[in-house]
């Protein structure tokens, strides 16, 4: 092991919170008239929230207001943030416990590189805020994954260099995001979809035994 940080992505991740996302922006499009699916909702995996809102308002015909974009993304949000309120421990994926234990134990950092803004309240719900030494603040980041600037934050907030931290991601743009940071990425999911990052599993329970301690 010669790393001395692990940084994760959440969604997908640590827990599953990509349907809640999928039902707070399909609401909102079809209250817009925009039709928006499931193969839709793949295209925000790992995207922030106005460029995800700007996908899906580039399916509508009509233009919106940087006023009106603002009000969208709020409501999008406070829908979002009903449909985890009753997020839990019992939301954790496989895996990711067991994980976090590893690292702690070998005096890892542990870093969360969320794009979600409601990161600090999932966490919170899961039971987990103690376990991160610094968590990204989404909104202060200047540009979102596929750029690596939220990786660098939050190995700059430990004072390390990209080739001494590894990322775990299950987006294409976060793999991307990692490896442009100089980091090492372990990508949870399809293996062509990730194929970019130095290991890939496709569950969350392997993450320790076939990711961590082999990368």
């Amino acid at each position: 092991m010669d790393f001395k940080a692990c940084i994760f992505d959440l969604d997908g991740v640590i827990t599953d919170t990509a349907h809640y996302h999928f039902l707070a922006w399909q609401r909102l499009a079809h209250s817009l008239d925009i039709e928006f699916g499931l193969t839709d909702n793949d295209r925000l995996k790992g995207v922030g929230r106005m460029e995800s809102l700007e996908f899906i308002l580039a399916k509508s015909a009509r233009a919106f207001s940087d006023s009106e974009k603002e009000q969208l993304a709020h409501q999008k949000n406070e829908d979002y943030k009903d449909l985890i309120r009753e997020i839990s421990p019992a939301d954790m994926l496989p895996g990711i416990i067991p994980a976090f234990d590893w690292l702690k134990g070998r005096g890892v950092k542990v870093g969360l590189a969320s794009a979600s803004r409601n990161a600090p309240v999932v966490i919170k719900g899961l039971g987990i805020a103690d376990v991160f030494d610094y968590v990204a603040d989404a909104g202060t980041i200047p540009n979102g994954k596929p750029a690596p600037d939220i990786f660098l934050d939050v190995a700059n907030a430990f004072g390390l260099d990209g080739h001494e931290c590894i990322g775990v991601e299950d987006a294409a743009a976060g793999v991307t995001a990692i490896k442009a940071a100089g980091m090492r990425a372990i990508g949870i999911g399809d293996r062509d979809v990730l194929a970019h990052a130095d290991i890939v599993l496709a569950k969350t329970d392997r993450l320790l035994s076939e990711g961590l301690e082999r990368i």
